[in-house]
């Protein structure tokens, strides 16, 4: 109503009300509106530049349209992904019975073949530099690995670690052709995130394979970040470890945002990964575990 009347005061009996004229203009003529699209889409592209530039040095991914090399490139990724994953895939399903009756809670076999093509994938493309590995625990002792979360590469980079932990997924990406059902030899956790009661079996599940010798892998984060930001971590990785009693191992992911930012996994820019494995926290108290390992974290990134 605003846009279409204007609002003139009156006086009638000693008594004052307002009626409406309506304007003598009711439209934008071409050129306000052309001036009002600019002035919108400058704004845009100051916040977004502005949301870059936040977070840890280094972090802010650009915004530009990607080059035709990059996406090349991204298409040569996913096709050695592909192909690479439907010949393991029928090694996972060839060697899972033996699996399921010799390691039913670790599966070590499965998991050294998910390193395996997860090598392959990432080594031709990506030059990747480690720190830290004797912080690792030993691969026979449980334990509640944490991590930052920028990238859809943030997986390929943790399976070349090659420790059998148990990651989180929502349950819709076990519908996949190929991935879904390996994540599914791996004993990957399905998780429907807005479903409370999933959330909380998700979390006993947790602690039931950590007691049987298994460890859990944690993005506390819980989505991928945009800006490079680090984002506040939820507690449920601190509590499994606080309960259980076994170790939170933090690890810190450089690089991985800007050679595939989120929302453009169709590309693969030139760069290099960092993986810093750092010190395992121990504690019974899951606030003062979340609190070390964010600052743990946040402080390496902070380095760069």
């Amino acid at each position: 109503a605003q846009s279409r009347y204007s609002c003139v005061p009156r006086k009638d009996g000693g008594v004052s009300w307002n009626y409406f004229k309506p304007k003598e203009e009711l439209n934008r003529t071409y050129s306000n509106n052309k001036v009002y699209n600019q002035n919108r889409l400058s704004r845009y592209i100051v916040v977004r530049s502005e949301l870059a530039e936040t977070g840890y040095p280094d972090a802010s991914y650009s915004l530009s349209e990607p080059k035709l090399s990059s996406k090349v490139r991204g298409i040569c990724f996913y096709v050695v992904t592909a192909f690479t994953a439907i010949f393991l895939f029928l090694l996972m399903l060839l060697v899972h019975p033996f699996v399921l009756l010799f390691d039913r809670y670790r599966r070590k076999a499965q998991h050294f073949i998910a390193k395996i093509w997860a090598t392959l994938t990432v080594i031709p493309f990506i030059k990747f530099k480690y720190e830290g590995l004797e912080n690792l625990p030993p691969p026979d002792i449980p334990a509640v690995y944490v991590s930052n979360h920028q990238s859809f590469l943030d997986i390929y980079t943790l399976l070349t670690l090659g420790r059998s932990f148990k990651f989180i997924s929502k349950t819709s990406i076990f519908l996949y052709p190929i991935i879904g059902w390996a994540m599914f030899l791996l004993g990957v956790i399905p998780l429907k995130r807005m479903d409370s009661r999933s959330q909380l079996d998700c979390l006993k599940r947790c602690m039931d394979l950590t007691k049987k010798g298994a460890s859990v892998f944690f993005f506390p984060e819980g989505t991928r970040s945009k800006d490079g930001k680090l984002g506040t971590f939820k507690k449920g990785a601190f509590s499994v470890a606080a309960k259980t009693k076994v170790p939170v191992v933090p690890i810190t992911l450089k690089g991985t945002g800007k050679i595939m930012p989120a929302g453009m996994e169709g590309i693969l820019n030139l760069g290099s990964v960092e993986v810093v494995i750092h010190k395992p926290i121990e504690g019974s108290d899951p606030e003062e575990l979340c609190k070390k390992a964010r600052k743990t974290i946040a402080d390496e990134l902070n380095h760069q």
